[in-house]
């Protein structure tokens, strides 16, 4: 991992894992550091040493010293690397976000305003809101879109979007979840953490996101067996358990901020 500006202790650390990212990562880095106020890290979290995110970082560090790269060497797929990005990071809040998805770039700072109020956990929601989804997967997100339906109303589960990679969570709170039980599929890991979040009995709070994927294309991991036998498996677990404790569905007690539209 590359050496950072240890004489500013940031307040947030932004983890991206990448697959193949370059394309993307050139212009999320910039509207990230520039869409940010608070200070904050962004640590870059990759599988392979040839994947060409690498070059990318490397190339943009002495533009942005608050850039690392963190080599995951915990095991393949997401939920170890936001593992291996967490061990890596210095901040008490910790934000995990994909690096395809631009939009949820201008909810960070008021999701991170939930947290100054008392938050333990805030997700994005696509689907609530004023939130919005454009672009990706047409199946995946018909999938997506019903799986938080079903989960929210027959869960019940506090969360409209339990799916959505943008999850921003303290550190004590990271620690309570693991060790994950996903399957390096796609972004189940999201799932898995919207549930048990709820479970563990912490503060929760959502945000309105417009999510754009692939705006600026990349390589899509999105494959309908694996993706649709993963998420079933943290939607029926995510029913059993929640039915046990219904009264905990009401508690994402938050307030909720609409993006600015033209």
């Amino acid at each position: 991992m590359t050496e950072i500006d240890n004489t500013v202790v940031p307040e947030l650390s932004m983890i991206l894992p990448v697959r193949n990212e370059g394309i993307n990562l050139r212009v999320m880095l910039k509207i990230l550091t520039s869409g940010v106020a608070l200070p904050h890290e962004l640590l870059v979290v990759y599988d392979k040493p040839d994947d060409d995110s690498v070059p990318v970082v490397q190339q943009l560090q002495q533009k942005y010293p608050n850039l690392s790269l963190v080599y995951n060497e915990l095991g393949p797929g997401v939920p170890n690397a936001i593992r291996a990005g967490v061990q890596a990071s210095r901040a008490d809040v910790v934000l995990i976000i994909c690096a395809d998805d631009v939009g949820p770039v201008i909810a960070v700072d008021e999701m991170f305003a939930l947290m100054r109020e008392g938050c333990d956990f805030v997700s994005g929601t696509r689907y609530a809101h004023g939130g919005r989804r454009i672009g990706g997967s047409l199946i995946g997100g018909l999938l997506s879109r019903f799986a938080c339906h079903l989960i929210h109303k027959f869960g019940p589960s506090a969360f409209t979007d339990a799916t959505t990679g943008i999850k921003m969570m303290r550190r004590e709170a990271f620690v309570r979840m693991t060790p994950f039980e996903s399957r390096p599929v796609g972004w189940a890991v999201s799932f898995e953490m919207a549930l048990k979040a709820q479970l563990l009995d912490l503060k929760l709070g959502e945000v309105p996101i417009i999510s754009v994927d692939r705006l600026f294309g990349g390589q899509s991991t999105f494959q309908l067996g694996p993706w649709f036998f993963e998420y079933l498996h943290w939607f029926m677990w995510g029913v059993m358990c929640l039915r046990r404790h219904p009264e905990r569905a009401k508690r994402i007690a938050v307030k909720t901020f609409s993006p600015v539209r033209e």
